[in-house]
């Protein structure tokens, strides 16, 4: 389960120093830094806990190195060309180029141009909200074994989902507010990094996952669900609850459910939405409002999900 308070930062500066001290404390505290001219420097970044987007762009030629990055941070170079040298290999970058910054824990080095780049960073944890390693019953960390996108449909596949995590969720007060839609927007960010950027994660069952993806398994993982909807839960939270992998506890609800576990509990929050819009008072409350609180941050695609449960539009039920 995960928890979040989103902060909104600005930082503008032409000092070297302050960028500096600025850049340590936002990334890395042994980060290093050199330029050869005057530039300023800008950031706007999101941070929501279990991931933050950032927009960056500044005026010089950066020299820069990282020693450990402490999450998973990937790049999509708007505007800006950039020179990264990490794990014994080299590779030039430009508009529109999407790729990891390094693998988790390893150095790197980039000698970045002028222009704009977003940086989102994942807290590392939230790849094991949605996928595991080797089949084991205790799977070790996710590793990522390259570091650019496994082809350009892929890549377009990041920018779509960055772009759709910004607009939707980030710019939006009431979305943004809850803990769901956070949580939500992060483990879609993680399953799309694992689907674009070749790794280790393994989704296949095992010969136990499939004895474990029994009726007593998907009924012990539907009453989590049922007692904890209002919570920010994963499939690796009702899989830990369900005592089974998180491969088995998927495979429970597609062979007896012909779905997923998230989109079961995503079946929960609709009719516990149309609950709170049954006994809501239109004068005080919305339907943007009642949506967002139960993880649906898109008025649009929940509109769509509950006229297609309920046969009528969520305000109509509202208003009535």
């Amino acid at each position: 389960m995960t928890s979040s308070t989103v902060q909104t930062r600005h930082f503008d500066s032409w000092d070297p120093v302050a960028i500096h001290g600025f850049l340590s404390t936002a990334y890395d505290p042994k980060l290093r830094i050199h330029s050869s001219n005057k530039y300023r420097f800008t950031h706007h970044s999101v941070e929501t806990g279990p991931f933050a987007m950032a927009t960056v762009r500044h005026t010089g030629q950066l020299d820069m190195g990282a020693s450990n990055l402490g999450g998973l941070a990937i790049t999509h170079t708007r505007t800006a060309r950039i020179d990264r040298t990490c794990g014994g290999s080299a590779n030039r970058f430009g508009p529109g180029d999407v790729y990891l910054v390094t693998k988790p824990g390893e150095p790197c080095s980039a000698r970045w141009l002028p222009g704009e780049v977003e940086i989102c960073v994942l807290d590392l944890s939230v790849l094991e909200q949605v996928a595991t390693t080797a089949p084991a019953r205790r799977p070790g960390p996710i590793q990522f074994t390259h570091l650019g996108p496994a082809d350009a449909a892929l890549a377009r596949q990041w920018r779509i989902t960055t772009s759709f995590v910004t607009d939707v969720v980030l710019n939006s007060p009431i979305a943004s507010a809850q803990p769901l839609v956070i949580g939500n927007a992060a483990r879609m960010l993680a399953a799309a990094a694992l689907a674009v950027f070749p790794n280790t994660a393994f989704t296949e069952p095992t010969a136990a996952d499939r004895h474990d993806a029994s009726t007593a398994t998907l009924r012990r993982a539907i009453t989590f669900m049922e007692e904890h909807a209002d919570r920010d839960i994963s499939a690796a939270d009702i899989a830990a609850a369900a005592g089974v992998s998180l491969r088995a506890v998927q495979l429970a609800f597609r062979r007896h459910r012909g779905t997923t576990p998230m989109a079961y509990l995503r079946r929960i929050r609709l009719a516990r939405a149309h609950h709170d819009l049954v006994r809501a008072d239109p004068r005080q409350e919305t339907v943007s409002a009642i949506a967002s609180r139960w993880g649906f941050a898109s008025h649009s695609r929940f509109t769509a999900r509950y006229h297609a449960s309920y046969g009528v539009p969520p305000r109509e039920t509202l208003h009535a």
